[in-house]
């Protein structure tokens, strides 16, 4: 598998502003460090306990992005150094967020979560939720929304991807300002129609590093 070569691919393929994470859940630490020594340093893990294992192997100008659903009680491990969460998917996980964040004396940066698969599966927001819970999460003062996340449904009908995406771009569209400016969508299979629906954030592991066993 040459990550090198994939990584060097894909960075010529989307734009300078958009930022790409690499996500390496479940991969071993030498293949992350082919990534890092080719210059990334954005990498998004979806367990916790994973997540806090790679934090304390690994070098520490690595920023982790926790990209999966986050259960409450794991926020702790992760608040004291976490530069990222991606799935902020309900009121209470932003409270607990924000307590963590507070014990630890820092102010973390989220991406609220939105609904837009049509699979029941999927977490988030719902489009129409989204106003009140950035306005709620103005009240705290350790959290900051930078953004919003989202995720298409797992289908091979690109049609209905980049209406699920655009849909996306639309509410952010109604709440960006100075603080929210990021949109992630788009993952290794459906990145470029995310791109070209204005994803400014792209999740991308197996075009990276090569199928999962």
């Amino acid at each position: 598998m040459d990550i090198k070569a994939n990584l060097n691919t894909i960075l010529k393929s989307i734009p300078k502003e958009v930022t790409l994470v690499a996500v390496s859940k479940t991969r071993q630490n030498s293949a992350i460090i082919e990534a890092y020594q080719q210059g990334q340093r954005i990498f998004g893990e979806n367990k916790v306990q994973e997540l806090v294992q790679k934090f304390e192997e690994l070098p520490k100008d690595i920023n982790w992005h926790m990209i999966g659903h986050l259960q409450t009680n794991k926020v702790k491990f992760i608040a004291p150094f976490v530069s990222l969460i991606h799935g902020v998917d309900s009121i209470k996980l932003l409270k607990e967020i924000n307590k963590r964040a507070k014990q630890n004396n820092r102010v973390i940066d989220c991406l609220l979560q939105v609904h837009i698969a049509t699979e029941s599966t999927k977490f988030g927001f719902d489009i129409s939720e989204v106003n009140e819970a950035v306005n709620t999460a103005n009240e705290y003062q350790n959290i900051r929304i930078v953004g919003l996340m989202g995720m298409a449904t797992f289908t091979d009908n690109k049609q209905q991807v980049i209406q699920e995406f655009s849909s996306l771009k639309t509410v952010f569209d109604t709440v960006k300002n100075e603080h929210i400016t990021t949109l992630s969508m788009g993952m290794s299979g459906d990145y470029q129609l995310a791109i070209e629906q204005g994803s400014s954030m792209v999740r991308v592991g197996s075009a990276i590093f090569g199928h999962r066993n």
